[in-house]
């Protein structure tokens, strides 16, 4: 894409990380609900339905917001082209490749494979030239996918049985958040959390709005159950705004793969909800498990990588626009 014209963000690598660890966990335990809800969604109404509401929901939040902010409410015309790869892949790439896939597939076999996030994000980094190599990060990166393993495996994960086209579409959507987590790194940097997130959920809602009139299926959703529409208001609200604001907040703060190691801290906290909620035993893998994970994300966290460089210019929002971040 081309090169930004906005006036990048200030650094913040002096203030505490807290406050970004912090929504990490907090858009750990909202996507740890995702794999669960969207299974439930999809026992009454087929995967483009559910998907198509969600972004229904979460544009007009978002078109909302960026009415309510001061400053621009559209991307400068030079950044449209990023807007709409982001919007791309976030939206009809990411979320129809998950949920078709998901359908064919087991929530456990979706947990494992997107936990392969953080290594694709790490290495299209180095590739991009926005991280310098780092055996601390990598050690920490592979430590927490064999936590990952572990703790499946002692979930069941060898015994549940997903088709070889689910995986290799939920496989797909993992490779698309990649790319729209490295891309959205400098991107987020010029134009901070809510107004990146805004912009590109905004694009992905317009694209998906082209479905409508073959999937909305107005009639099946209000005859559906309350459990059905409200895990589409989870997926809508919680996911599609709450935990994307969390996501893009963070990459805003640190580089992208401490960011997307943070992703496989989701199975652990499947299992402790299952755990509280449901009553499941706790196994000896899911306590080694854990222990790798936290691990891996403790030995990311405290590599020294090298954030990616944005080149400073001349912003086209007037000196008195207040920046979001």
């Amino acid at each position: 894409m081309g090169a930004p014209s906005a006036r990048p963000l200030t650094s913040n690598s002096t203030q505490s990380l807290g406050p970004v660890y912090a929504a990490l966990l907090l858009q750990v335990l909202i996507s740890a609900g995702t794999y669960l809800v969207g299974k439930r969604a999809m026992t009454e109404l087929p995967p483009l339905t559910v998907v198509l509401w969600r972004f229904v929901l979460s544009g007009s939040v978002f078109m909302l917001l960026l009415c309510c902010l001061p400053g621009p409410r559209l991307p400068p015309r030079n950044e449209w082209g990023r807007v709409l790869l982001l919007g791309l892949l976030a939206g009809p790439v990411n979320q129809v490749f998950f949920f078709y896939g998901l359908s064919q597939s087991t929530a456990a076999h979706a947990a494992l494979l997107y936990a392969l996030t953080p290594l694709g994000v790490y290495l299209l980094s180095l590739g991009r030239g926005h991280e310098k190599a780092s055996f601390r990060a990598m050690g920490g990166i592979v430590t927490a996918f064999l936590g990952v393993v572990v703790l499946l495996l002692g979930r069941g994960l060898a015994d549940a049985s997903g088709s070889l086209l689910g995986d290799l579409l939920i496989l797909g959507a993992v490779m698309s958040w990649v790319v729209y987590t490295t891309e959205g790194k400098p991107f987020v940097a010029i134009h901070g959390p809510l107004r990146a997130t805004a912009w590109s959920m905004g694009a992905s809602t317009l694209m998906m709005l082209v479905l409508a009139p073959f999937f909305a299926k107005p009639e099946a959703v209000l005859a559906a159950s309350a459990a059905a529409r409200y895990s589409i208001a989870y997926l809508g609200l919680l996911t599609s705004v709450v935990a994307y604001l969390l996501w893009y907040y963070a990459l805003s703060k640190v580089p992208a793969s401490k960011v997307a190691v943070f992703s496989n801290l989701q199975p652990a906290a499947t299992a402790l909800a299952a755990w509280a909620i449901l009553d499941e035993a706790l196994h000896w893998e899911i306590a080694v498990g854990g222990a790798l994970v936290l691990l891996g994300v403790r030995l990311t966290q405290t590599a020294h990588v090298r954030p990616p460089a944005v080149a400073p210019a001349i912003s086209e929002q007037p000196p008195t626009s207040p920046r979001i971040g």
